[in-house]
């Protein structure tokens, strides 16, 4: 099962493109910090990740959040390859079913029913 949520603040407004489709994507960059007293190899202090996120077919309102906004990402993890510099190179990313902003109602439910996703009954 390939089941995401992720819970951040965006590192900058969104970029919308419009692929070679004609389909329209919405891209961000969403910052993780670790939880408190997390703890990472060694004992080090774990330093906060960048997350690619991408939300083909977005809704217009999707273009609205701006860098700083607490965000929650529901999708699902996707790696995927292009030609880069004669080369192929790869991006793994979160492909978004949804983004909301964090701390609202509709924002609990998408991580509800995510959870339950993952459930399985024995």
């Amino acid at each position: 099962m390939n089941v995401s949520v992720v819970v951040g603040t965006l590192s900058r407004d969104p970029e919308v493109r419009t692929l070679p489709s004609g389909d329209r994507l919405v891209a961000y960059e969403v910052t993780v910090r670790p939880p408190a007293g997390a703890r990472g190899p060694a004992e080090a202090k774990p330093k906060a990740e960048t997350v690619p996120v991408a939300w083909p077919d977005a809704p217009t309102s999707a273009e609205r959040f701006e860098a700083g906004a607490e965000v929650v990402v529901v999708g699902r993890v996707r790696r995927r390859f292009f030609r880069a510099g004669g080369g192929t190179g790869s991006r793994t990313e979160v492909v978004a079913s949804s983004v909301l902003k964090r701390g609202t109602v509709r924002a609990d439910r998408s991580i509800e029913r995510a959870a339950g996703l993952l459930r399985i009954d024995a």
